[in-house]
């Protein structure tokens, strides 16, 4: 029992994570075994699979959803005939027929890309923690920013805790917190603060590069005031009001609604509006600001063809431009020697996402922004602008110390019945009439009254967040357990008596357990 726990790497940025991997999978190799390496998304990590291939040659095979069936076909044939020995690829590459597999290796495990929002909704994690127990195979789980409910497994002792405090190369970088209340009182009306123009002046004259990080996460819509940093929540979720073309501002967990204020309600100033920011929004600014620079942007609209991303990628690896501007895919993992500073244009957005992960988010996004800087150099600089710098998500990503967000994060979720403290399962409800989703939804909230469990707590149903989608209705409950398998019981439960249920006849209902998103 003892050796099958899963291994949790926790290093900091740059700390050489990539290298134990392939210690790792060279171990396997000379025992005869065959590894599986999994990435968010593979094709951000151009690096990471040419590191493979020098060290290992033609036996890694990369596997990911952008290969045609063919394609796909081939490298599965090559796994059975033991030409491909180790496997780099998206959540997907889970499933390829190994004859001897060895190790499961999930590298950035924190990241959302590895729990499926499609049907089959499935998590790789879970499922590599199944096959690892199952198969007795090592799986490895490695992150600078480990999710929260995965720390809390290694403080309970369900994962083996590995520690990697230092860089390999490079020293960790120094960041300053810029209050932007404070700039735009100075009559700064920019969206780049004084110091980050100057460290971007510093660094096109050191012919060093620079990468902005806009922080898009969550960003849609929600109200906040420009002088006090203000957000307007709802009285009832602890979650902002998002701005509707209507003029009004609704939550999207309890459905509350009320008018968008002219005036900020704490502090009276009339710069209030819904927030938002775009890429080439900031790529023109930079633009108009430094007219020597060259610039590069890396966001869905110039990565959506194929080969986006490499392309943009060894761009500016080869120093063709000076400045990358981009939202969080430019964060994820990249080496590049040359950049000793990173721009945080606005650390907020993500806090205000409709999702008590928020925080969460921030911090890991932030962290890994900041990660970007001084990988082989010891002067790397991070500018984190912001309108909340008292934010300890904010605070801490700023000293880059984990710990001292968890403690902090682990006594909301705490207060709050939130995971991993409590299990969440999400159930949706779609409907071409909005009646009969709402009765289904009632009539499961009956059920589930009638199952009992005393512990097992009913939020809902209320309209989901997205209300409409491809011209479906969709209304949504939650339900809170500090115990999963209760959860997946309950799941089983409801889903024998669907089979009989008139009330439902009309709808497709789909359970979620702790959904990446709300709903």
């Amino acid at each position: 029992e003892e050796n099958k726990k899963p291994y949790m790497i926790h290093g900091v940025t740059g700390s050489g994570k990539t290298e134990v991997y392939m210690e790792i999978i060279d171990y396997a190799l000379k025992q005869g075994l065959d590894s599986i390496f999994l990435v968010p998304e593979i094709s951000l990590t151009p690096q990471t699979i040419s590191r493979l291939k020098n060290r290992f040659g033609n036996i890694v095979g990369v596997f990911h959803s952008k290969l045609s069936e063919g394609e796909k076909h081939d490298v599965f044939k090559a796994i059975k005939q033991g030409k491909i020995r180790i496997l780099i690829g998206a959540r997907s590459a889970l499933f390829a027929p190994f004859n001897s597999l060895g190790v499961i290796i999930i590298d950035e495990f924190h990241e959302g890309a590895y729990k499926s929002e499609m049907n089959p909704k499935f998590s790789a994690i879970e499922v590599g923690k199944y096959m690892a127990l199952k198969r007795n195979i090592t799986l490895v789980l490695g992150s600078a920013t480990p999710s929260l409910e995965s720390y809390f497994n290694a403080q309970t002792g369900k994962y083996k805790l590995h520690r990697l405090t230092s860089r390999e190369k490079g020293k960790l970088a120094q960041v300053s917190v810029v209050d932007m209340r404070k700039e735009l009182k100075n009559d700064n009306k920019s969206m780049f603060s004084m110091e980050l123009k100057q460290l971007i002046n510093d660094r096109l004259e050191k012919k060093q590069q620079t990468m902005l990080f806009i922080n898009r996460r969550g960003y849609a819509g929600f109200v906040s005031c420009r002088e006090c940093g203000e957000a307007v929540k709802c009285p009832h979720c602890d979650v902002t009001l998002k701005a509707h073309n209507n003029g009004k501002m609704v939550c999207h967990y309890c459905g509350y609604e009320e008018p968008i204020p002219r005036l900020c309600p704490k502090c009276g100033s009339k710069y209030i509006a819904g927030f938002g920011i775009g890429t080439q929004k900031v790529e023109t600014m930079i633009k108009k600001e430094f007219p020597q620079a060259k610039v590069l942007r890396m966001d869905f609209d110039t990565t959506s063809r194929k080969g986006g991303h490499e392309e943009i990628l060894s761009a500016f690896a080869n120093h063709q431009a000076d400045i990358l501007v981009g939202t969080q895919m430019i964060v994820k993992g990249h080496d590049f020697p040359l950049v000793t500073l990173v721009g945080i244009i606005a650390a907020d957005l993500s806090l205000y996402a409709q999702d008590y992960r928020a925080s969460e988010r921030t911090f890991q996004l932030l962290t890994q922004a900041i990660g970007r800087a001084g990988r082989k150099s010891d002067h790397g600089e991070a500018v984190i602008q912001t309108y909340h710098p008292e934010n300890y998500s904010i605070v801490a990503a700023s000293r880059q110390d984990y710990k001292e967000f968890y403690n902090q994060e682990i006594l909301y979720r705490t207060m709050s019945g939130y995971p991993p403290v409590m299990q969440i399962m999400a159930i949706l409800i779609t409907s071409d009439q909005l009646e009969d989703g709402r009765a289904a939804g009632e009539w499961l909230k009956t059920e589930l009254e009638h199952m009992q469990d005393a512990d097992c707590h009913v939020i809902g149903p209320v309209d989901a967040g997205i209300f409409k989608l491809k011209d479906r209705y969709r209304t949504v409950l939650y339900l809170k357990h500090s115990n999963i398998h209760a959860l997946t019981g309950i799941k089983n439960k409801l889903e024998l008596k669907l089979k009989t249920c008139k009330t439902a006849e009309h709808t497709d209902i789909y359970f979620d357990l702790n959904p990446m998103t709300g709903y």
